[in-house]
């Protein structure tokens, strides 16, 4: 999910009633939240060698023993720091060392659970294997969650303010809905995937070996549904509770072309993206005077996006 996501989530459930555990507790929740995502330097290694990296090493079990640990010293240091020079707010409460590691963990394990909720896809057992999971459950930014969490932090922070006992419920009740338009989503998809399948073998005579139902923004009754078998390769559309409407143009992905071709030419970036890649489709593209061969990704095939999600293989390799 995108940051303001994983830093809500973390607001909230300080929210819920654990921020008064001890000092510290709220920035503690939202920095955990967001930690794992510092495999977003790996975009300094240009090109497309970055998708290797993310969304693994960081996000794995190790990591997510480390981190909190790294975290939790760094903020009783910080608490300790203003101490020392004397700036330490004095409303703020005395940090409980074993809450605050407790709260590192718990805001630093939402991070990979949200992530996985969607498509993208998450290493949830790197180092260990490098197998991807995929949720494919809400969009990667998602306008309702946000409004959701954006509703529970503010008015549980409302009635907080004003005195209310009663000031944890609101975050309370925005994260039971929260979980409840998850489920509800997950429900939606596996019936998109079903009956798309269904409707492949029935309608274009193809028995698709992977059908994924890819959530869209906005409409989280709706998906994009994509289909592929060893050489072909479609897609629809997907409205709840049962209409498909299929594409009837299908495609040749070529994608053993495309592994063949990644392991003779040894380019980074092919190796990097393939490995990455849940859906590859290597296709053939007239630019300028010449003709070349793309690799992308049938998740990422919106225009808006599809250059951000494709490699131009090297000339003089393509042609092997």
């Amino acid at each position: 999910m995108d940051n303001l996501t994983h830093s809500l989530v973390g607001a909230l459930i300080g929210q819920m009633g654990l921020k008064r555990k001890t000092g510290l507790a709220i920035p503690t929740l939202i920095i955990a939240a967001n930690i794992p995502d510092i495999d977003a330097v790996a975009t300094l290694l240009g090109g497309y060698q970055h998708l290797a990296i993310r969304r693994g090493i960081t996000h794995g079990p190790i990591a997510m023993l480390v981190l909190p640990i790294v975290l939790w010293g760094t903020m009783l240091w910080y608490d300790r720091w203003q101490n020392r020079r004397g700036t330490r707010p004095e409303k703020r409460l005395p940090v409980d060392a074993k809450w605050l590691l407790a709260l590192a963990y718990i805001g630093c394990l939402s991070h990979p659970l949200f992530d996985w909720f969607n498509s993208y896809g998450i290493r949830l057992l790197e180092p260990f294997s490098s197998q991807w999971f995929y949720g494919d459950t809400i969009f990667i930014i998602d306008i309702w969650l946000w409004s959701a969490l954006v509703a529970g932090v503010w008015l549980s922070l409302r009635n907080e303010r004003a005195g209310k006992p009663n000031w944890r419920i609101p975050a309370m009740t925005s994260m039971a809905a929260i979980f409840l338009y998850i489920a509800a989503n997950g429900l939606i998809t596996g019936q998109a995937e079903q009956l798309t399948a269904k409707a492949v073998k029935d309608q274009l005579g193809i028995a698709p070996e992977l059908v994924v139902a890819n959530p869209v923004p906005v409409q989280f009754w709706k998906r994009e549904m994509l289909w592929r078998d060893a050489n072909h390769y479609g897609q629809g559309t997907f409205t709840a509770p049962d209409s498909i409407i299929l594409d009837p143009k299908i495609g040749a992905h070529q994608i053993a072309d495309a592994a063949a071709i990644a392991e003779m030419s040894r380019d980074k970036n092919t190796t990097a993206f393939l490995f990455w890649s849940r859906m590859p489709v290597l296709r053939e593209e007239q630019r300028d005077a010449s003709k070349v061969r793309i690799l992308s990704d049938q998740r990422f095939g919106n225009p808006l996006v599809q250059d951000r999600f494709s490699v131009i293989l090297p000339a003089e390799r393509a042609a092997k």
